[in-house]
């Protein structure tokens, strides 16, 4: 039987949303630890055990919320026997039990992503000649891969290969680093606006209270509902974003296209002709304005090298 229980139990969450699984060393690269601290964790009886399939053990995202909440007790000062007298409390069935599902509907990963590990000659293959020591450092600086003896972990394999697709593309590796370097504090304030609404849902209650337990499971609901649709949110606010920069970036580009595409026409027989042709109907149309605006024809104006002179009205 487990020592602890799991920290979000199915009656918090509607419909049992989806959850990942992780063997011990994908658990303690997500969950920001080490296996070591893993299994010294399981045999305080911080941690439940893993479930046995065969000889492996599979983690879930109810162990990623649990070592979460353990780092943060940890980083507030908390011995790992306070922690353990709060675990056993949470056991006994005290209201504590409560904020771990709280803990679960907030802190848990947004993303079902699972991390992939890749060769250095995997990389070589995705990235070609792009993935140079400086590319590698720079994504290893930004999280975007991690070292894993001599191979690399990447969290999210579909922005790695999205990254890869748009190097073949021509698009260079380091340049889309650059752009994600210059992005991400703007991603920050677009995510800590959203947590910020989910959040929010607590803001009735007194701070550093834990709200009545009858209200735990409508409460925790409510943010399992709201996590989606803010992802729907941001979705669709980039959505917008892009398409207007885009689409000004790419009318700015087309224009300046065209316009060279016209100087250069100059330099052709066809070209001169219909630069010609345009310089005529220009002055045409200069002198049928003129001619609209003071009510006199262009015979008004004796011709260059004429000394027969016109009178008005004549033709």
């Amino acid at each position: 039987m487990p020592n602890t229980p799991s920290p979000a139990a199915p009656s918090n969450e509607p419909s049992d949303p989806p959850r990942n699984e992780y063997t011990v060393d994908e658990l303690a690269r997500v969950a920001d630890t080490t296996v070591r601290n893993v299994r010294a964790y399981q045999d305080r009886g911080l941690l439940s055990p893993p479930e046995k399939r065969g000889r492996v053990g599979v983690y879930d995202d109810t162990h990623v919320s649990r070592l979460k909440l353990i780092n943060h007790l940890l980083a507030r000062g908390y011995t790992l026997a306070n922690i353990q007298d709060l675990i056993k409390a949470i056991d006994e069935g005290h209201d504590l039990r409560s904020i771990l599902g709280l803990e679960s509907a907030i802190g848990s990963r947004w993303s079902h992503e699972r991390p992939r590990k890749y060769s250095l000659v995997e990389l070589g293959r995705m990235f070609g000649s792009k993935a140079s020591p400086t590319v590698l450092a720079k994504a290893l600086e930004l999280g975007l891969l991690e070292r894993d003896g001599l191979s690399f972990v990447a969290k999210s394999p579909a922005a790695l290969n999205a990254g890869a697709a748009m190097a073949h593309e021509g698009i260079p590796a380091a340049d889309l680093l650059d752009a994600v370097r210059a992005a991400r504090p703007h991603f920050g304030a677009v995510a800590k606006a959203m947590v910020d609404l989910v959040v929010r849902q607590l803001d009735r209650y007194e701070s550093g209270d834990l709200p009545p337990p009858a209200d735990v499971p409508a409460l925790v609901e409510a943010i399992w509902r709201i996590r989606p649709l803010g992802m729907v949110l941001v979705e669709t606010e980039m959505n917008r974003a892009l398409e207007e920069a885009s689409g000004d970036y790419l009318g700015a580009r087309v224009a300046a296209i065209m316009e060279k595409l016209g100087r250069g026409e100059a330099g052709t027989a066809d070209g001169k002709a219909a630069a010609t042709k345009r310089a005529t109907a220009k002055k045409a149309a200069s002198y049928a304005t003129a001619s609209r605006t003071t009510g006199r024809g262009s015979a008004d104006k004796p011709a260059r090298g004429n000394t027969t002179k016109v009178g008005r009205g004549r033709t």
